[in-house]
């Protein structure tokens, strides 16, 4: 970059007279324009270029269709040439489905049957489907739970590829259900014969994006559940005394993403809110109103070290909830070091924070037998984590035996964390919360 403004001595601006792109044997060239900032017949700030270059370099790379993007930038007599080099990943992922029927791997641990606890099938993802970056997901399970799932999404069309939609179908059924919450767990229901519960669903919405970075969506989805009559008894509330319920959801979500990577960010921010509406088609339920927002933000220390925190948190308001409706830490947040416990609650509060030293950096390791550029070059970087997490439920009525709503929870914890293939990180972590009690856990995602 430095030898490119070199080449254009006196100018304070420059030109922009080439964009071209070469590597994009499958992806349109009209997804990747629309990306950048800035076209042909452009002028930019010469003292800001290399930024700016390099900005749109990292949109570009975070569309996650690509192993590497590299940027080539000739300036001559004022006019610029900008060359983006792509080499792009494979797009067909065929999966088998083999995994526990259970939240965390240590909650599946603890059950007494965990071995029938398993699912498996076949999940199937096609990435930038037409080369658009549109794409198609399918999951055909079997097993302990069933679920049989298509969607579609399309972030963008148009030139711009500013407005999109989306599209999904869902059948769920499993062979237990966890019907209540005695001491801070679950209790799990499992007939003899049968699925004590049945969900389905159908959704259709539309997206608005700016960049990759900026991303609006508008759903409107349809639902209806039901459950056993036996679950019923064990828990009238579970459905607030019904067997079948149907609704409507109305939801609209926001993100604002400016971390430098989106796998293992390093550096940048995060934001996004949801509002959810709930109306239902059965008698006797309340609408509810849903509030989540969740911002992290990430920066280097200097060296290999590199700091990250976030907050998220839940206001749900309805005259009565459902005991299904009725979740806050424990599901999709998550306190570490409470993994075999779910806190109930309308309203939760959720604080992290971490420090991550980088251990080894093996950049990409070449597998000479494959010939194919997609698949033969692996990453492998690990990190070494330490960290601490708090939250806190908020909810009108306790139920007796439950001792961690309405408490504060913290925990603190070290870790080692793995990115590797396709955007993977692997953790495994020691973590020790304010109860006293300790273990390792294993996650395939990064926390923060």
């Amino acid at each position: 970059m430095a030898q490119a403004l070199l080449a254009c001595p006196g100018y304070s601006s420059v030109r922009v007279v080439s964009l071209l792109f070469v590597g994009n044997e499958k992806t349109k060239e009209q997804i990747l324009r629309a990306e950048l900032d800035f076209q042909e017949g452009d002028t930019l700030n010469a003292t800001k270029l290399a930024r700016r270059i390099e900005l749109n370099r990292r949109r570009i790379f975070n569309l996650q269709l690509f192993h590497q993007v590299l940027v080539e930038v000739v300036c001559r007599n004022g006019d610029l040439t900008v060359l983006f080099s792509v080499q792009e990943r494979w797009y067909t992922f065929p999966v088998p489905i083999l995994s526990i029927a259970d939240r965390n791997f240590r909650a599946w641990a603890d059950r007494s049957d965990k071995w029938r606890r398993v699912d498996y099938g076949l999940h199937l993802t096609r990435k930038n489907f037409r080369g658009r970056n549109e794409e198609l997901r399918g999951n055909l399970q079997l097993g302990f739970n069933r679920k049989y799932e298509l969607f579609y999404e399309a972030p963008g069309y148009g030139r711009r590829r500013r407005v999109g939609v989306g599209f999904g179908v869902s059948y769920y059924k499993a062979r237990a259900l966890d019907y209540a919450t005695v001491d801070d767990r679950l209790a799990t229901f499992r007939p003899q014969n049968g699925f004590p519960i049945e969900r389905r669903y159908v959704t259709a919405g539309l997206r608005w994006r700016r960049t990759v970075r900026l991303l609006t969506a508008f759903d409107v989805s349809y639902h209806r559940e039901l459950i056993s009559d036996s679950v019923n008894l064990l828990n009238p509330d579970y459905y607030l005394g019904r067997t079948t319920r149907e609704y409507l959801d109305f939801s609209l979500f926001g993100v604002l993403n400016q971390r430098n990577t989106f796998a293992y960010p390093l550096t940048g921010r995060y934001a996004q809110a949801q509002v959810v509406y709930r109306r239902f088609l059965t008698n006797g339920s309340p609408p509810q109103v849903s509030l989540k927002a969740r911002y992290a933000h990430y920066a280097s220390l200097g060296g290999n070290f590199y700091y990250s925190a976030a907050t998220q948190g839940q206001l749900r308001f309805s005259r009565r909830l459902s005991y299904a409706d009725n979740r806050a830490l424990g599901y999709d947040a998550l306190v570490r070091g409470y993994d075999p416990y779910v806190v109930d609650g309308r309203h939760y509060i959720l604080l992290q924070q971490g420090v991550s030293y980088r251990l080894f950096d093996a950049g990409r390791l070449q597998l000479q037998e494959i010939d194919n550029p997609k698949i033969n070059s692996i990453p492998l970087i690990l990190y070494l984590n330490t960290f601490t997490d708090a939250g806190y439920v908020s909810t009108p009525s306790v139920v007796a035996g439950n001792q961690l709503p309405e408490r504060l929870l913290a925990s603190i914890g070290v870790g080692l964390h793995l990115v590797t293939y396709y955007d993977r990180v692997f953790t495994l972590e020691y973590t020790r919360n304010i109860r006293g009690q300790g273990g390792f856990f294993l996650r395939s995602e990064f926390p923060i």
